[in-house]
């Protein structure tokens, strides 16, 4: 039912899985990191304050619904309350399954590694890591750690640690605009300055620190030597063009492509033909802006930068290009399905 608090409507938990049927646009959260960005211009209109903003959440528990009937709501609090009419029949958890956001690195992050699902559990956490980093952007001479060296060892690794030398165990991987990376959890990695990169992972904010340049903030390094595999599946992924768009990643918890939208495009057509379960994606403007419309809602605009929440059950509509859209797909995937 609606009730009224502090002069506004709001909708109370039994009635959200009512109205969680629509594309809702969500507020993105910024989040300060000792190694981000003073100014986020001409990305976000938005400066620093005391800290630097390393991260910008696009899909965070604590983001807001910034349209639609939900509007000034929690994420979660819709996940929590319509997680059916979100995700579809047969999700493995109620949780919303993703965090999304785009990274600002002016200075390099901790080398760090996170837990895979097994060991995340072992220690009372819901989930594990494993994640993909989209380049937007990149300088010349733009590079991330990605894995280890074939020569390294958990003892050279341990070595490195205690001497600071760790850097030169890793592997190095240049990085370009339109780079996808897969980061599979157990990946020893560290995103260094240089490039703007959109990060779907899973929905757990689990880091653990092997090395962070003498900052002073905690390490983990006894959860990281167990956590890390000297070899993984981390590498870039060559992108897949199709004939109605480019799969730039196929996962065990993530699909993210671009879909092309000359004009117009009706939602019918954005899930791929081999997509077995059509259930919760996110839209989001890398560049340009769009307009999601449909007889069933009303219009909601996607601005650049900006991230649209698709719920499952959602009335068909057509998405609109304003100007210069660069449109990506991005939607959970359950490994426990394969």
């Amino acid at each position: 039912m609606l009730f009224k608090k502090a002069g506004k409507f709001q909708v109370s938990g039994a009635a959200r899985s009512v109205f969680v049927t629509a594309p809702f646009l969500i507020e993105p959260r910024f989040v300060e990191r000792v190694w981000g960005w003073d100014d986020l211009h001409p990305w976000y209109d938005r400066k620093a304050g005391e800290q630097p903003i390393g991260e910008v959440w696009l899909t965070g528990d604590d983001c807001k619904v910034a349209s639609g009937p939900l509007a000034g709501g929690l994420l979660k609090d819709v996940f929590k309350d319509a997680p059916e009419a979100m995700l579809g029949k047969g999700a493995p958890s109620a949780d919303s399954p993703l965090l999304i956001k785009v990274i600002f690195a002016r200075e390099k992050l901790s080398v760090q590694v996170h837990p895979d699902d097994r060991l995340a559990k072992k220690y009372g956490q819901p989930r594990g890591k494993t994640e993909c980093w989209y380049a937007l952007a990149a300088e010349p001479f733009a590079q991330v750690a990605l894995g280890l060296k074939p020569d390294a060892t958990t003892g050279s690794v341990k070595a490195g640690i205690e001497d600071g030398t760790l850097e030169q165990s890793l592997a190095m991987v240049p990085v370009r605009a339109g780079d996808m990376i897969y980061v599979d959890a157990g990946t020893v990695h560290a995103i260094w300055p240089g490039s703007v990169l959109l990060e779907t992972q899973q929905n757990c904010d689990i880091t653990y620190r092997l090395y962070d340049y003498g900052r002073g903030r905690e390490l983990h390094i006894e959860k990281s030597l167990e956590a890390m595999r000297l070899m993984t599946s981390a590498r870039k992924i060559h992108p897949v063009a199709l004939a109605d768009r480019t799969i730039l990643v196929d996962a065990d918890y993530f699909r993210v492509e671009r879909i092309p939208v000359e004009v117009s495009r009706s939602s019918s057509t954005l899930p791929s033909e081999g997509e077995k379960v059509v259930g919760l994606s996110y839209l989001f403007a890398v560049e340009g802006s769009g307009r999601i419309t449909s007889p069933s809602f009303g219009a909601v605009n996607l601005p650049q930068r900006g991230i649209v929440a698709v719920p499952a059950v959602s009335p068909v509509f057509a998405i609109q290009d304003l100007g210069g859209l660069d449109l990506i797909r991005i939607s959970p995937r359950w490994p426990e399905r394969a």
